[in-house]
C-alpha cells in the first residue's frame, strides 16, 4: 500500500509517494481502503511549518478520507465489514489504506458517493459547528463568508440557505464573482471592495450576525468591525501567512503581529463574541459524529450538496497542492486513491 508524506518544512518539493507495511488490526480498529481523500487548506500550511497542531516531520497529511471496510477488529460494534464509510483520522488520510478507531469511522448513505463523503468532515463539519452550533444561526440572519468560493465557504452558503439566512455577503477574487453569486451570495472583492461598508449598508448599519474568517493578520479585526452588537466572529485559518506555494518568514511573522489582540473588558461594550475554530483539535468527538450525522441527512434531503471543484489522482498530489495554492479552486479538491 501507499501513502503520502511530508518529508520535512518546504515547498512541493518535500511531498512523497512511499510503500508502507501492512498494520494490524488492533480488538477496537477497522481497516478501510481508501477511495477519496480530501485537500484543506491547512494542509499546506502544515507542510510549511505554518500549523501548531501537526505532528513531527514525516508525516502522512489528511484529515478526512471515505472508503470501504475490509477489516473489523473483534470488540467492533459500529461498523461492518464492507460499509461505506467517511473517516475522520485527524492525520494520515492520504493513503491507500488506514486502520483507524472504530469511533473515527462514520457509515454513509447509499445515496452518498464517495467524492462527496470525502468533502463533508472538514469543510462542512467546520461550517456547520462555526454557523449552527457556535454562531445559533436562525432565519432572517445576515452572514458574512470569506474564501467564498472555496470548500468552508461554499459549504457555509449552503448550510446559510438551508437555515434561511436573509443575507450572505461573499468575498473572493474577481474572477470568482459568477461562481459566488450562483450559490445565492452578495458578491464583494476581496481586492477591491471594502467589506465592511458593505455589510453595514445591507444591514442598516447594524452589521452582520456572524462572520467567518479564514484569512487572520488585520483582516481579522475588520470582520470584526463587520459584527453587529451581539455578533460572533470565527477564526478557522491563517490563509495570509500562506500566500504562496514556497515559505514566506515574512507573511507569517505579518501575519503574526497584525492579528489582533482582543480585550473582553471593551467587548463587553458591544457583546460581541470571537471563537478559534480548529475541528482537528475538537476532543468531544460525539459532538462530531453528530454533527456529521446532521450532515448527512442534510445531504439527503437535498439542502446542502458538495461543490467538487476537482478531483485528481494521489500521484498528483503535488499538482492539486498547487491548484489550491494559486487559489483556482471553486469547492472542494478530492485526491483519488481508488484501485
Amino acid at each position: 500500500m501507499k501513502k503520502v508524506i511530508y518529508t520535512k518544512v518546504g515547498g512541493l518539493e518535500s511531498i512523497e509517494i512511499i510503500e508502507h507495511q501492512k498494520e494490524i488490526v488492533g480488538k477496537d480498529e477497522v481497516r478501510v481502503r481508501v477511495h477519496r481523500a480530501g485537500i484543506n487548506f491547512a494542509d499546506l500550511m502544515m507542510r510549511q511549518g505554518l500549523y501548531g497542531a501537526s505532528p513531527e516531520f514525516p508525516f502522512t497529511p489528511g484529515y478526512e478520507a471515505s472508503g470501504e471496510v475490509t477489516e473489523v477488529g473483534e470488540n467492533v460494534t459500529k461498523i461492518g465489514l464492507n460499509d461505506r464509510v467517511i473517516v475522520v483520522p485527524g492525520f494520515g488520510g492520504y493513503a491507500e489504506e488506514i486502520v483507524i478507531a472504530q469511533n473515527r469511522v462514520i457509515p454513509i448513505p447509499n445515496e452518498m458517493t464517495y467524492d462527496q463523503a470525502a468533502a463533508i468532515p472538514v469543510t462542512y463539519g467546520t461550517a456547520y459547528h462555526m454557523l449552527v452550533h457556535l454562531g445559533g444561526i436562525k432565519e432572517g440572519d445576515a452572514i458574512l463568508i470569506h474564501h467564498a468560493a472555496g470548500g468552508v465557504g461554499t459549504a457555509a452558503a449552503q448550510i446559510c440557505n438551508s437555515y434561511g439566512a436573509s443575507i450572505v455577503i461573499g468575498t473572493a477574487s474577481s474572477g470568482k464573482k459568477d461562481f459566488v453569486e450562483s450559490l445565492g451570495m452578495h458578491f464583494v472583492d476581496k481586492n477591491k471592495d471594502d467589506f465592511v461598508k458593505i455589510c453595514k449598508e445591507n444591514t442598516g448599519g447594524k452589521g452582520v450576525h456572524q462572520a467567518i474568517d479564514p484569512v487572520a493578520g488585520k483582516h481579522l479585526m475588520r470582520s470584526y468591525k463587520a459584527l453587529r452588537n451581539g455578533g460572533k466572529l470565527h477564526c478557522f485559518g491563517a490563509s495570509s501567512a500562506v500566500p504562496k506555494v514556497k515559505k514566506s518568514w515574512l507573511a507569517a511573522f505579518k501575519m503574526m503581529i497584525d492579528t489582533p489582540k482582543f480585550n473582553p473588558i471593551k467587548m463587553m461594550k458591544t457583546n460581541k463574541s470571537v471563537f478559534g475554530v480548529h475541528m482537528g483539535t475538537l476532543e468531544d468527538d460525539k459532538l462530531f459524529e453528530n454533527h456529521l450525522r446532521e450532515l448527512s441527512k442534510m445531504m439527503v434531503a437535498g439542502s446542502i450538496e458538495p461543490i467538487i471543484d476537482s478531483v485528481w489522482r494521489f500521484e498528483d498530489v503535488r499538482d492539486a497542492q498547487k491548484h489550491m495554492h494559486d487559489r483556482k479552486n471553486c469547492g472542494k479538491i478530492i485526491l483519488d486513491f481508488s484501485p
